[in-house]
């Protein structure tokens, strides 16, 4: 058993895509139109044959309430992995980028919590 997708919900696809590709460095993989929205998927450039990021449109009726939990308890809705938080945080910081959470490090692990600009706090983590 392996992952193929894997969905984050995003209040805007065009905000994502632009987000998750122009800044976070993930490659735009598939888009097929689906009415008002699109299949969108989102990969890394150092796999692009591996799992995928499915931005998909947040309409459920359970997806508002359960995000704004998230945010309000600062949980981030997903982890990616870094080579060096310190440097991702650097350069991401100059394309203004906000931080939940500054780097820092525990038990071994250094984490940031950014928000994606889409409604999600995203954790980067190495280590």
């Amino acid at each position: 058993m392996r992952i193929r997708d894997v969905a984050i919900y995003v209040d805007d696809q065009a905000k994502a895509l632009d987000f998750y590709t122009r800044v976070l460095g993930f490659r735009k993989k598939t888009e097929i139109p689906l009415g008002d929205v699109a299949w969108l998927t989102v990969v890394s450039p150092e796999d692009p044959n591996g799992p995928a990021i499915l931005l998909e449109p947040e309409g459920h009726p359970a997806v508002a309430p359960f995000k704004r939990a998230l945010l309000t308890d600062g949980v981030p809705y997903a982890t990616f992995i870094v080579d060096d938080v310190r440097t991702e945080h650097r350069r991401l910081s100059e394309l203004d980028v906000h931080f939940q959470h500054e780097p820092s490090t525990v038990n071994g692990t250094t984490m940031a919590v950014l928000d994606d600009t889409c409604g999600n706090l995203i954790a980067i983590t190495s280590g």
